[in-house]
């Protein structure tokens, strides 16, 4: 199974200048329940943003830039090529980031897990269009936003709809 895992306002931005648009602590702890133990690709911008491999996890990078090195991580040159090795890990393979890598992945992907947060926030960096046609929301729960996470939020699950030649 490929699941896309996002956190995105209510306009689809996912970030700015190479950074996430917000701190949401319960985001993370579910980012890191739902990607333990499994394979995790993103693109080497994404990886340059957090700044070091994410631990219990086999990083894949997807990068075009040549004479690319960093410890702990697997560097290949194409969504195909990662999603090769992910699945050699692992059957569960999950995609985070960024905009680019997201865009290639909407049509191999089984499942999204995303984040909505209740902002409207300037950013540079958009998620997919998520269309109603390819995708079923199959679960939602609303977290209140508190003390250390500074929006509303929902955790939302989306599925492929397989026949969608209806």
């Amino acid at each position: 199974m490929t699941t896309i895992v996002v956190a995105m306002g209510e306009n689809n931005e996912i970030g700015s200048e190479n950074q996430l648009l917000w701190h949401l602590p319960k985001d993370l702890k579910h980012f890191k329940e739902l990607t333990s133990g499994h394979p995790i690709i993103m693109g080497r911008k994404t990886y340059e943003s957090i700044g070091k491999a994410l631990p219990n996890r086999t990083n894949i990078v997807v990068s075009r830039k040549k004479n690319w090195f960093q410890e702990g991580i697997l560097i290949v040159g194409s969504i195909k090529e990662a999603v090769k090795f992910a699945k050699k890990i692992d059957e569960d393979i999950f995609i985070i980031g960024g905009g680019n890598i997201y865009e290639q992945t909407m049509e191999i992907a089984d499942k999204l897990e995303v984040t909505l947060v209740k902002a409207n926030l300037e950013a540079d960096t958009f998620f997919p269009k998520i269309h109603e046609n390819f995708w079923k929301k199959t679960s939602e729960v609303f977290h209140e936003k508190d003390d250390n996470n500074p929006y509303d939020f929902y955790f939302q699950t989306f599925e492929k709809i397989k026949d969608n030649s209806l």
